[in-house]
């Protein structure tokens, strides 16, 4: 587990755009049982995180057609709810980061961390609003 004071400011760049945090399995339940698009981004400390993962998910939410709902799960930090986020996320194995889109509580698109891994934040942000313009 990462301290508090370390993660924060990583947490804060997703929330302050409008995703809600989930610490627990309940939490995941609860918001991919719900009607529409969720994009949940498995949020990580890690530079590729922080270069483009995030940066690559605010840009998407540019896009004409955005997810219903914006969720995140911190690896590290809170365990229950990344493994029960990465359980929905089958056949696709666990990496930190990454992004899925649910629609109706069903995985639709997945960006793994080979995909965020070396590319730059537009490239992940046109990804996602692909994703985004054929199921939100």
């Amino acid at each position: 587990m990462y301290p508090p004071e370390l993660v924060k400011p990583m947490q804060q760049e997703l929330t302050a755009v409008g995703f809600d945090e989930l610490r627990s399995k309940a939490d995941v339940d609860v918001a991919l049982s719900k009607e529409g698009t969720t994009l949940v981004v498995v949020n990580s400390v890690c530079g590729c995180a922080a270069a483009n993962a995030r940066p690559g998910a605010i840009k998407s939410l540019q896009n004409a057609k955005t997810p219903d709902h914006l969720v995140t799960v911190f690896a590290g930090v809170d365990k229950e709810a990344t493994d029960e986020a990465r359980a929905r996320m089958v056949p696709f194995p666990p990496s930190s980061p990454s992004m899925a889109l649910f629609k109706d509580g069903e995985l639709v698109h997945m960006l793994e961390r080979h995909h965020i891994e070396g590319r730059p934040a537009e490239m992940i942000a046109d990804n996602l609003m692909d994703a985004y313009n054929e199921h939100c």
